[in-house]
């Protein structure tokens, strides 16, 4: 172990914990945001929205690869736009990872943000604008704060789900070295390679930080049932 641990290439683990955390933050304002439209939409648009938004949590990571490596590769029109007009990259790049992850993770930042506003008592919002205060006031200072347990949760299901991710990141950013190998990337390349001794090591990472983030988990429910009486 002394030795796996003098020759490891710690990369992996940097290029996860920073590709996760950037997920993180684009899907919590974009799930936010996309929750409140949904949650203000008629039944017809709520419903077509909520099935687009949601898809890529049903669907296979892979699948969703397939669906971000057709649009954003530099052979379609959107990736060879994005190339000659602003230099952009996005397969076989970090940028790439980023993306990945954030597809696959958003759904779930915004399905409890959803749930959560969806739960607020609705006299909060009357109350504040009794109060004079305009609608972009009332979101951040009354609903964002009173659906916090729900939005925090998401968020660390969010950095978790952007942590793990695989499918769809291996099909767009590739399992460049130093790069774009992530964690999940790094423990399938050296199973292939038959070094279970590094996989194992990897895995004993991931499920560590995977514990922590259930202990976070279970600490804002908790936080956030400590009124109720128990029976």
């Amino acid at each position: 172990m002394a030795d796996i641990l003098q020759s490891l290439d710690w990369s992996p683990l940097l290029i996860s914990l920073k590709t996760g955390v950037v997920a993180t933050i684009v899907s919590f304002f974009l799930g936010i945001f996309a929750a409140d439209r949904v949650v203000h939409a008629g039944p017809k648009v709520k419903a077509v929205a909520d099935g687009i938004l949601t898809l890529p949590m049903v669907l296979p990571p892979t699948v969703a690869g397939f669906f971000l490596l057709l649009i954003f590769s530099r052979r379609r029109p959107f990736g060879i736009f994005l190339f000659d007009t602003f230099g952009i990259t996005v397969v076989q790049t970090w940028a790439g990872c980023i993306l990945a992850a954030t597809v696959i993770a958003f759904p779930l930042m915004y399905r409890n943000a959803r749930a959560a506003f969806e739960q607020l008592d609705i006299n909060l919002i009357y109350a504040g604008r009794t109060l004079g205060m305009s609608d972009v006031k009332i979101f951040w200072k009354i609903v964002v704060p009173n659906a916090g347990p729900g939005i925090i949760s998401g968020t660390i299901l969010t950095f978790a789900r952007a942590l793990g991710e695989y499918g769809a990141t291996s099909m767009l950013a590739g399992n460049i070295p130093g790069k774009t190998s992530t964690i999940s990337q790094k423990i399938a390349m050296v199973i292939q390679d038959g070094d279970y001794m590094t996989a194992g090591f990897w895995v004993i990472i991931i499920m560590l930080i995977a514990f922590g983030i259930i202990v976070a988990m279970n600490v804002v429910a908790g936080k956030n049932l400590k009124n109720i009486h128990r029976w």
